[in-house]
Parts: C-alpha cells; structure tokens; sequence
C-alpha cells in the first residue's frame, strides 16, 4: 500500500499565518529573505533564525504549543523548503505576480514591491553580515541587483513626488 504525502502549506496558508501574527515583513519580502538565505554562503544560515528576525529577532507570542509549530511547519515545510527547489538552474524562481491597473499610483506600488523583494533578498543572502565573500560572477550579480533596486526606488521617488499625475505620462 502506498502511504500519501503529506499536503504542505501553500503560499495562501502562509500569507494568512503571517497576516494572523502581524508580521512586520510583508509576503513577498518573506519569500525574497528566505530565498536569499537558502542561496547564502554562511554556514551559520538558520530557517529558525530567519524566521525569527522577521519578527525583529523573537517569535510572536502564540496561545499555545500547537500555534507555534503550525506557524514554524508552515514557513519551513511549506515555503522555506519549497523554494529550495529553486536551486535547480531548471526550477527557476518567479517574483510575486502583481496584477494591477496601469495608473501611476500602481506603478509606485509596483515598484515598491520589487524594492522590498530586491532587499529580501540581500537581506536573507547576508545573513546579518556586512560583507560575504561570493565568487566573482555572484559578486556581478549582486551589482547588477544593485543596478535594479536604483531603479525601483526611482520609480518610487517618481510617483511619490507627484501621486496625481496623468496616468497616461
């Protein structure tokens, strides 16, 4: 008889679990941290770690033990493992989907969102560190990374200057 796998929580389950435990770190920054960590060079890189900084270093406060590891099980069977796919050159990793009305306000928004993922990212990647030390084309990537958040943060400061521009500038 074959035995079934066991259903991990999706990415609806740990949105709502984050939501439930006022996470300061939004989703799509969440996924970006862990993504980064996983990717990072440390070998002091902790899920529990990671998952505790989200909340500024300490868990949240849970009613019981079974809260506890229904949020844990969640962010770790569920999306820090399941981005660790990601690692194969044939799973490649894909930013949060952004549906949105093309106005100006939603650019803004757009481009805070991919700042935010952007950060996530280095964040998770170095791992409370000032300085790794990555090979040479990680190091490019990183500059290039560095190239696009320059960018997003100017899309933000565009919209920001003037929110009630013509959608069509």
């Amino acid at each position: 008889m074959k035995q079934k796998k066991a259903k991990l929580p999706g990415d609806a389950v740990v949105k709502a679990l984050i939501e439930k435990y006022d996470c300061p770190v939004p989703f799509h920054e969440v996924r970006t941290r862990f993504l980064g960590n996983i990717a990072t060079p440390e070998l002091s890189a902790s899920p529990l770690q990671m998952i505790q900084d989200l909340w500024g270093g300490e868990l949240p406060v849970f009613d019981s033990m079974d809260e506890a590891n229904e949020l844990i099980g969640a962010l770790i069977d569920g999306l820090w493992n399941g981005l660790t796919r990601h690692q194969k050159r044939s799973q490649p990793f894909r930013l949060t989907r952004v549906s949105m009305d093309p106005t100006a306000a939603n650019l803004g928004r757009y481009g805070l969102i991919r700042l935010e993922e952007l950060d996530g990212f280095i964040e998770g990647l170095f791992n409370g560190h000032d300085i790794i030390d990555l090979p040479e084309r990680a190091h490019g990537a990183i500059g290039h990374l560095a190239e696009l958040r320059a960018m997003m943060g100017g899309i933000c400061e565009l919209v920001e200057r003037d929110p009630d521009a013509d959608d069509r500038t």
